[in-house]
């Protein structure tokens, strides 16, 4: 009887047929095996379905799973989950890669500390082939070199609210009972909960390569969509009042004040992100042009709401930010909203062009 695998990667696939081929490259070429890699094909239309076949013909560690229905990423993420048999769980997109000799990277560190949750570093990349680094490479850098928990870290929670980033004990998440959400930001009750719940390590290294800007990706794509990132949060601090009211020890009030500061910080980070255009400044944003007075309504009731007591507002544009959200001072937030996407995209770090 063949051993169970190290780490079971879920492979949702829906709409990347153009990318899918490059993404299983990146996965099965690693010829690493304790892996196991379980595609769900989510109803794709573009014969994606068949592609994962004929690679699964040739590849005994690629298993397919064909959906009659589309029901969304975080539902073909919870389809694969049961059909898992790794010690570890890692979910990645099928429009990304995964980087050379991560997956020997990530078993030597799951070796060494034995996490529920490893996290992990990535590398973002633009459609013109040019890479850059991702904003949370310092606060990995910044974790304890063992295991720890969010209070004895809480600035890890500012890491990407993404499952790709995340390498989970595939026990430790059925434990949690936290399946991931329809629709788009399914990601972020999970990657609390996680956060809150586990026992978490880093890696700091770049083991994931996220496509930015991807044609067709939610996260490129103005939509009323992305006004599921208030339910999102909605839940993870349901949960971490539920926390709070158990005398959790890692619900402490460090921690509280950095939830609120992720999710306001969140809210307006998709807010100010522009969609498909031409550059950071003066391209559509995420949020329709028509909804974003009632966006930034949300962002100042949840502010209101959910405000820690003593909370201090972090320093410089960023805590200015704050201050106009907790104002409600909308027209001054949109009046100063290009100044700040010039500053980001100014301050943001080179890419390196493609080879």
């Amino acid at each position: 009887m063949a051993a169970s695998p190290l780490i079971s990667v879920i492979l949702p696939v829906y709409g990347v047929r153009q990318y899918l081929p490059d993404c299983l490259d990146s996965v099965l070429g690693q010829a690493d095996a304790t892996i196991e890699v379980i595609a769900v094909d989510d109803a794709s239309p573009d014969g994606c379905g068949q592609l994962l076949d004929d690679r699964a013909s040739t590849d005994q560690r690629l298993s397919v799973i064909h959906l009659e229905h589309n029901g969304g990423p975080g539902n073909a993420r919870n389809v694969g989950l049961t059909r898992a048999a790794g010690t570890y769980v890692w979910f990645i997109d099928g429009d990304d890669l995964i980087a050379p000799g991560a997956v020997a990277a990530i078993a030597a560190r799951l070796a060494q500390v034995q996490p529920d949750v490893l996290l992990i570093d990535y590398q973002d990349r633009y459609p013109d082939g040019s890479t850059g680094p991702s904003p949370g490479a310092s606060l990995l850098a910044s974790a304890p070199p063992g295991v720890c928990t969010l209070a004895e870290a809480p600035q890890l929670i500012n890491l990407t609210m993404t499952s790709w980033s995340k390498v989970l004990r595939r026990e430790f998440l059925l434990g949690l009972d936290e399946p991931f959400r329809d629709g788009i930001h399914e990601d972020v009750p999970v990657s609390c909960a996680v956060l809150l719940a586990g026992r978490l390590a880093a890696l700091d290294r770049a083991c994931y390569c996220y496509r930015r800007s991807r044609p067709g990706s939610f996260m490129a794509t103005t939509s009323s969509s992305h006004q599921a990132i208030f339910s999102a949060y909605s839940e993870v601090f349901d949960l971490l009042g539920k926390r709070v009211a158990a005398a959790d020890p890692v619900a402490t009030p460090a921690v509280q004040a950095a939830i609120f500061e992720r999710a306001i910080w969140h809210y307006s980070t998709v807010l100010q992100t522009g969609g498909l255009g031409l550059g950071p400044v003066g391209r559509p944003g995420l949020v329709p042009r028509s909804e974003r007075r009632a966006f930034f309504r949300r962002m100042h009731a949840d502010y209101v709401l959910h405000q820690p007591a003593g909370f201090v507002r972090p320093a410089g544009a960023r805590g200015a930010k704050f201050r106009l959200i907790e104002r409600n001072a909308y027209w001054t937030y949109e009046a100063l909203e290009p100044v700040n996407r010039l500053r980001v995209a100014l301050r943001r770090p080179a890419r390196s062009k493609p080879r």
